[in-house]
């Protein structure tokens, strides 16, 4: 059985990832300081796949004594999902050092006791706002980086010092760029328990359900109907091509980037409609603070991921909103804890 340690395990994208590799027959070692973060999930997947498959520890990147505290503990790990980060684009406008603190020198950190525990495989949770505004559509790897927020920056030194110790010091990884992220695990399980949420398609759905009122945050841009086109991909197929790949870093020497999102764009107004004729309920769209760090339109070219990874999407957006709905029925306020 192959252990992996999976960090931010206890957040939106992390937990449903640690669902999908203990189904897949994985032992996982799941981390999270809790800041966002959640212990509720991992309990639950404990309590479905036993302890033997998953453990779950409190400890804070920034913190390397912790971090060294639980390798030391867990030994013969065999690789590492990094998705641990500060991810909110306008956030990271008002607070950059915050964002630079956490998810490079917190990065940093890991890099070195993966290092010195001999762990040479990494798969690192990036992002499409290392693009910044797109020069055209869709995007592909061979696209210029120039992030328009800190969020996007940080994500991208951090790909950019990865890269240097795999020159150096020999180690394989494969960075995963996002599009944006919707949807719960299939049977409604696992999913994104964000207080506020800030990704649309949950917010939208929470808005249809009656939970929250829908605030429109996004500026008006050039576009059709003035909103930002953007790519969503459903969060258990974007962790199915972590586990491809794992699986591809577990068998050779790789050193990669992938886009991974569906390769369609769809605007924000178009989501608003598709959620209200899904769940057959019209809600109010009142207008809100409007986001800092935003571009027009962006999704990508997932070709490359298609042809290395053998990686494809295999849910549709209506699929990712009927799931949001299983999740969001079951838990409408996300996680207690």
């Amino acid at each position: 059985m192959t252990k992996i340690l999976i960090t931010g395990a206890g957040g939106y994208i992390g937990s449903c990832s640690a669902y999908l590799f203990l189904e897949n027959g994985f032992e996982v070692v799941a981390l999270d300081n809790f800041f966002r973060g959640y212990k509720q999930p991992l309990e639950v997947l404990q309590k479905k796949f036993g302890q033997d498959h998953l453990r779950f520890y409190q400890a804070d990147l920034r913190d390397k004594d912790s971090l060294t505290k639980v390798f030391e503990q867990e030994k013969d790990i065999q690789a590492v999902i990094h998705y641990s980060a500060l991810c909110l684009v306008d956030e990271s406008m008002k607070k950059p050092l915050f964002y630079f603190q956490n998810n490079v020198s917190g990065g940093i950190n890991l890099l070195e006791v993966m290092e010195k525990y001999q762990v040479a495989n990494l798969v690192f949770s990036s992002t499409c706002a290392v693009y910044g505004e797109s020069e055209y559509v869709p995007v592909d790897e061979q696209h210029k980086t120039f992030p328009t927020n800190p969020y996007g920056e940080s994500k991208l030194m951090f790909e950019k010092i990865i890269d240097w110790q795999a020159q150096l010091k020999g180690i394989n990884y494969a960075v995963l760029r996002y599009f944006n992220v919707c949807g719960a695990s299939d049977d409604g399980l696992i999913g994104d328990s964000k207080k506020p949420s800030v990704l649309l398609v949950q917010n939208a759905v929470r808005g249809a359900l009656g939970i929250d009122k829908f605030y429109l945050t996004c500026p008006e841009v050039d576009t059709e109907d003035k909103t930002p086109i953007r790519d969503y991909v459903n969060v258990m197929d974007l962790n199915m091509a972590h586990l491809k790949a794992l699986n591809l870093l577990l068998k050779q020497r790789v050193c990669d980037v992938f886009n991974i999102g569906t390769g369609t764009g769809y605007s924000v107004l178009q989501v608003i409609n598709m959620v209200q004729e899904i769940t057959g309920k019209k809600f109010d769209i009142v207008k809100g603070e409007k986001r800092q760090g935003e571009y027009a339109r962006i999704y990508a070219n997932i070709d490359k991921a298609k042809n290395i990874l053998g990686w494809q999407p295999a849910h549709s957006l209506k699929d990712s909103v009927e799931s949001l709905i299983k999740w969001y029925q079951q838990h409408p306020n996300g996680w207690d804890y």
